[in-house]
């Protein structure tokens, strides 16, 4: 029973098969007969870039395009340009924009779900991966196929259910996608002998499979560790966040619209932050996007990351544990100096590369006060965006003391109930694939190479320096500098 049950799309989770019981959610085939309309599209505007870009570098492959300091080098290569990300760019003052668009533009001009407001999913990885704003029937046709892709093979059921409550959702979630990577379609034709010119085409198959699986996979791993174990059934006819929503158990309009402003504002951040430059990075050596995709999120997982998400709601609730709700902004002032003072950041505030408030943090902050501007964990928020800043200027520490995006996220979703703190990062990672993968997509088109920087040590760099600055004292005397290591 428990194998035909699978085979069919239906989910055992690890209570309910504890019951006798089973969840189900509904199957699909996996594989669309013709190339879909995103496909299609994809197949038209390559041809286009690759002779853009091959034109490109014929006439400046020499050009010098920066230079660095030996800050840089220690600190964490921030503001060395080194990457190549098509699908978006940050500013530092201006924010992020996904193929030119800011999020502002992105909210106004990508379609809806009907009756809804915010932007759909589906159509930010159009965006994303074309470089083009899609159509209604654009966006539905992503919606179908991923919906029509959805299925999740038994063993990757099976090894979410048998997972303790107490392994991290971040853990059980990279595990799973590992575990499905037995789906890859491009290892496989990889394994058989593939055509260079062919991995962009299977890069693009697993990614679209994964990104139609994720959600059901973030639904087991949530409904599995703090619900019952029922996971509800896909409904083709309803978008993805919809399904997403439905799957998590929420049924409330205003948590799926919420779910559609999240998982299109958190999915791209350009190529260097740690989940996009570690997929990319692993992809550079030809792993498959389950693979690559995973690693990512592994990164994600990390506090400074993505898991400031969860480090945010866990400040906030001790600050609310220990003030209460009527806090004035002195009471404000020095719990946040206490906090600096025992050797500890305001999560949720500062950025490595923007330099004014988040323009995520924003689109959150208006959602917030159209639809829930008496909440009480909100207008803590509002004070904080109002009281941070100062004190964190006053510190002297950090160069960008505005809010980012973790600042907020937690407070909508705990508003709506979703209150599960641990599980914040997993959404972030369900929407973060839509950019990356769409990234990934567009490395297989380039053909970039496998990614390999010179490293050095700090008595190369010593020697290095010295050199450079006899040279430049004495050039007719010193030879320049050569970098042996």
């Amino acid at each position: 029973l428990s194998e035909y049950a699978t085979r069919a799309g239906f989910h055992v989770s690890r209570k309910m098969a504890a019951r006798g019981l089973f969840s189900s959610v509904r199957f699909m085939s996996r594989t669309a007969a013709a190339p879909s309309l995103l496909k299609k599209r994809l197949q038209e505007l390559i041809p286009i870039r690759q002779a853009e870009v091959k034109e490109f570098r014929a006439k400046h492959d020499d050009y010098t395009v920066g230079s660095y300091t030996l800050s840089q080098v220690y600190g964490g290569m921030r503001g060395i340009k080194g990457l190549v990300c098509e699908t978006s760019v940050l500013d530092s003052e201006e924010g992020i924009r996904y193929r030119g668009y800011t999020l502002p533009d992105v909210q106004k001009l990508l379609p809806k779900a009907p009756g809804g407001e915010e932007p759909l999913p589906e159509a930010t990885f159009w965006l994303l991966l074309t470089g083009e704003i899609p159509t209604a029937e654009q966006a539905a046709s992503v919606s179908k196929e991923w919906a029509s892709r959805a299925s999740i093979p038994k063993h990757v059921v099976d090894l979410i259910a048998a997972f303790p409550e107490t392994v991290h959702p971040m853990s059980q979630f990279t595990s799973a996608l590992c575990a499905l990577q037995s789906e890859s379609k491009f290892a496989k034709q990889y394994a058989a002998g593939m055509n260079k010119n062919l991995y962009w085409d299977y890069t693009f198959e697993d990614s679209m499979d994964l990104l139609a699986k994720l959600p059901t996979i973030a639904a087991l791993i949530y409904r599995n560790t703090f619900k019952d174990g029922v996971v509800a059934a896909i409904d083709p006819s309803k978008d993805w966040s919809s399904n997403f929503a439905n799957m998590l158990g929420f049924t409330d309009p205003m948590f799926t619209e919420l779910m559609r402003l999240y998982l299109t504002i958190h999915a791209d951040h350009e190529g260097g932050n740690v989940s996009a430059h570690t997929v990319h990075l692993v992809g550079s050596a030809l792993a498959d996007p389950y693979l690559s995709f995973a690693a990512g999120m592994c990164g994600l997982a990390g506090p400074l990351h993505g898991l400031a998400n969860q480090e945010v709601l866990l400040w906030l609730t001790n600050l609310r544990a220990k003030v209460g709700d009527n806090i004035t902004e002195e009471q404000l002032k020095d719990y946040i100096w206490q906090t600096l003072k025992g050797g500890q950041v305001v999560p949720g505030y500062g950025h490595a590369v923007l330099r004014k408030t988040d323009p995520r943090y924003v689109c959150q902050r208006e959602f917030a006060l159209k639809h829930l501007p008496n909440d009480p964990m909100f207008q803590l928020v509002s004070k904080l965006y109002h009281v941070v800043p100062p004190v964190l200027l006053a510190h002297g520490k950090a160069k960008n003391p505005w809010p980012n995006v973790d600042a907020h996220s937690g407070t909508l979703l705990q508003y709506y109930g979703l209150k599960e703190a641990s599980y914040y990062t997993v959404l972030f990672g369900v929407s973060r694939a839509i950019g990356v993968l769409a990234s990934l997509t567009w490395d297989r088109v380039f053909g970039l190479p496998l990614e390999r920087p010179k490293s050095m040590s700090t008595s190369g760099l010593k020697a290095y320096i010295e050199q450079d600055i006899a040279f430049k004292a004495n050039p007719s005397t010193n030879k320049p500098p050569v970098n042996e290591e």
